[in-house]
């Protein structure tokens, strides 16, 4: 009988153990003819689509980036109109783009469509209109290194964004951060390569693990344009202000070095900065980055699919992932990981909005001193204070991961700006004496965007019409010629001559 079982159990662990090597078999073979290639990828193609065709899985996850359904607490992957949630924001903003318009960034798929929505861009009805500059496009296609491979960087930096129109018409994608030869993440865009040089560091030293994360900070970066560039002069050149540190702190010195300025505030009369989106030097000064962790891990998970495994290319939010993408490292529960990031937001949050309602008053009571005669020496410290405290308030609010990625770097901006912008209104205060004005400084209903940007000087009646007519009139055009171009273009498949 004993013999029986023991027979019995061989005979099972057998099958099984068959069973096993069949399924690692015929894995391999799946793994084996996955991804052979069936077209030619020629040169920089900006076209998904085609890439799709030899990688359908990555393809399809890119494709979910349209999937506008995720909200979390503060954030979401759909529209949410930043301007009427914190009014007090079009004080800060007087005088640029932003104060027109601004809005929470959906998935890379829009890219193209959002940057041509926004009231930011204008309505320009002709090629060679303004008020954008072409650099203004090079975050958002993989039709940008196309370009600047055919017509250089220098010379692309040089045309109005209303010149290449018809030529930036497909969304960021594979081009944007693999070699078509060997699939190998690659860097595209001049400028980080710049910034590594000024450094004086070489990107090509770059680990695979680290081109995880600077596949994205091509982009997710604080940059601005220099019109000064030597060699370059003229074009709007994109360029990263990392020659002395990626701190908050380095940056600003950089730009007050030069006295540069995205623009004059109209009411304080300041040179103001404006930060883009620092998420990766943040994100360089939190734990998760110095643990080795990249953009991609968190971002874009590794996920399997018939046997295989692959990145997924849904770029989003962890929080919406969360197995996937924190459960690598962490074992907590869902709830308790969530709740934790929720919680640092929700005190940061705290913070930012009362520091961005001192500014946009700062701003106010400084046009009340202009008003009444104040010189410019007298009003040049605190005027360093405003552009102070909006930029590092500014750089921890409009990095959207600031929270998650350092908060105790992000809190420690934040406390350092309110402290800034407090010593400038006590300086105002005590200047609006001397000029004999007493009592708190009148101020606009804060709680009201349209109001506000009546008071700022905007018509956004006329900007809204003059953007409708653009995207009735002009982008359909664009759009055609682009597709018009495209279809010239040839795919050849794997093998044909």
């Amino acid at each position: 009988m004993k013999n029986w079982i023991l027979f019995g159990i061989t005979a099972i662990a057998v099958f099984l153990l068959a069973m096993l090597a069949y399924t690692i078999i015929d894995r391999k073979a799946e793994a084996r003819f996955a991804y052979q290639p069936k077209v030619e990828i020629q040169s920089i193609e900006p076209r998904d689509s085609v890439w799709g065709l030899n990688y359908p899985r990555q393809y399809q996850s890119y494709m979910k980036t349209a999937d506008t359904t995720f909200k979390s607490m503060y954030n979401t992957s759909g529209f949410a109109d930043i301007l009427d949630e914190q009014s007090e924001l079009v004080v800060l903003w007087a005088g640029y783009g932003f104060g027109k318009d601004y809005n929470q960034p959906r998935g890379h798929v829009y890219a193209v469509a959002d940057i041509l929505k926004t009231l930011r861009t204008g309505a320009p009805m002709k090629q060679g209109d303004g008020p954008m500059p072409s650099t203004c496009w090079t975050c958002k296609s993989p039709d940008v290194p196309r370009l600047m491979k055919e017509m250089g960087a220098t010379e692309f930096y040089s045309k109005q964004f209303s010149d290449l129109g018809s030529e930036v018409i497909n969304p960021i994608g594979c081009a944007d951060c693999h070699d078509p030869n060997t699939m190998n993440l690659t860097v595209t865009r001049p400028a980080l390569i710049e910034a590594y040089e000024a450094m004086g560091k070489n990107i090509n030293d770059a680990s695979h693990q680290e081109m995880r994360s600077l596949v994205c900070a091509q982009c997710h970066v604080e940059y601005y344009f220099d019109k000064d560039k030597p060699g370059k002069e003229g074009a709007n050149y994109l360029t990263f202000p990392w020659k002395d540190g990626m701190d908050v702190e380095s940056a600003e010195a950089y730009y007050d070095k030069t006295d540069f300025a995205d623009w004059v505030h109209p009411i304080s009369k300041t040179r103001m900065l404006k930060a883009q989106h620092p998420d990766y030097e943040l994100f360089q000064q939190g734990v998760h980055a110095k643990r080795g962790v990249s953009c991609a891990d968190c971002h874009m998970p590794y996920k399997s699919e018939g046997g295989q495994k692959f990145t997924d290319h849904h770029i989003g939010s962890p929080l919406e992932n969360v197995e996937n993408s924190c459960f690598v490292c962490h074992r907590e529960k869902v709830s308790d990981l969530v709740s934790d990031v929720y919680e640092r937001q929700r005190k940061i949050k705290e913070g930012t909005s009362k520091l961005q309602t001192l500014i946009a008053k700062a701003h106010i009571e400084a046009g009340k001193a202009w008003e009444l005669g104040a010189t410019e020496e007298q009003m040049k410290e605190i005027q360093k204070g405003i552009r102070h405290a909006q930029w590092r308030w500014d750089y921890s609010v409009a990095s959207h991961g600031a929270a998650f990625h350092a908060p105790l770097e992000t809190s420690r901006i934040v406390t350092s700006a309110t402290r800034i912008i407090m010593e400038s209104r006590l300086k105002l205060m005590q200047l609006l004496n001397s000029l004999g004005h007493s009592g708190d400084v009148e101020m606009p209903n804060l709680n009201s965007k349209e109001a506000l940007q009546e008071y700022t000087g905007i018509d956004i009646k006329k900007e809204r019409y003059n953007k409708e007519k653009f995207l009735e009139e002009i982008v359909p055009k664009w759009m055609k010629e682009g597709k018009e171009r495209e279809a010239k273009m040839n795919v050849k498949e794997v093998g044909s001559k």
